[in-house]
């Protein structure tokens, strides 16, 4: 099946209703970026049925807040008695990871005739899956058909999500718990080895593997909390020195 990231429209396409590239967008987001955002929140949803919530509280968390963590801290701290206000700053920081992906993706999408609320609702379309996905497939494409295609695409994934959530609620209950929480585990992997996969430079996906490599360390270093962390910063100070000491060669 062609779609708008396997080729680049001709001039002529760009005639076509942008429902036609919000529909391209949403089949390609049926397959592997819908699969893993539903296996990340399936667990999402046995929390919340854990702590006594309704099902449909456990799916409007994923439609309004949209981040598998930050979820999980809601729930987690309302089932420890701790204050709202106290759990919707957890949140905040914890989200905050969101706002350079934001940055980074919406002036692909940007057209300076579109309204404010088109952008907002891009924005808030902005996950991990989506802008890993965005960031490989919307540079290929023409400025004027991206913001349709990234919306049907960022829908969808978005509505697998929450219904997925639904279906954590009474399945997780039946799962077995290392099964459970390898569901959760699959969108920092589909985050990782597609990032990875589509660098354009070797030297790109270096921080990546790094940090890999050195999470061990880190972990025995500075203790769970942080490891992830710590792993980051070496392996992305080491990736960075590596590609100076690369560039001032080829200077020289």
């Amino acid at each position: 099946m062609l779609s708008m990231s396997s080729a680049a429209p001709s001039d002529s396409a760009n005639d076509l209703s942008p429902f036609v590239y919000a529909l391209n967008g949403a089949k390609d987001a049926f397959g592997l970026p819908a699969v893993t955002i539903c296996f990340s929140l399936v667990g999402v949803g046995g929390l919340a049925r854990d702590i006594g919530y309704p099902m449909l509280a456990g799916m409007l968390s994923s439609a309004l807040m949209w981040a598998g963590p930050a979820q999980v801290l809601l729930f987690g701290s309302i089932a420890t008695g701790t204050a709202l206000p106290v759990a919707a700053i957890a949140v905040l920081f914890s989200s905050l990871r969101f706002l350079p992906m934001t940055i980074a993706i919406l002036p692909l999408i940007n057209d300076p005739r579109r309204p404010v609320w088109h952008l907002l609702l891009a924005a808030h379309l902005v996950a991990i899956t989506n802008w890993v996905e965005g960031m490989r497939r919307l540079p290929d494409m023409p400025k004027t058909i991206r913001f349709p295609y990234f919306c049907g695409f960022g829908i969808v994934v978005l509505l697998c999500g929450t219904v997925a959530t639904g279906v954590g609620y009474f399945l997780v209950g039946a799962l077995p718990a290392i099964f459970a929480a390898a569901l959760l585990f699959t969108t920092p992997m589909f985050f990782s080895v597609n990032l990875a996969g589509s660098a354009r430079r070797w030297i790109d996906a270096l921080p990546i593997v790094l940090a890999a490599v050195f999470t061990p360390l880190a972990t025995f270093l500075v203790g769970t909390d942080y490891d992830l962390v710590a792993a980051g910063l070496i392996g992305g100070t080491l990736a960075y020195g590596v590609d100076r000491l690369l560039r001032r060669r080829a200077a020289l």
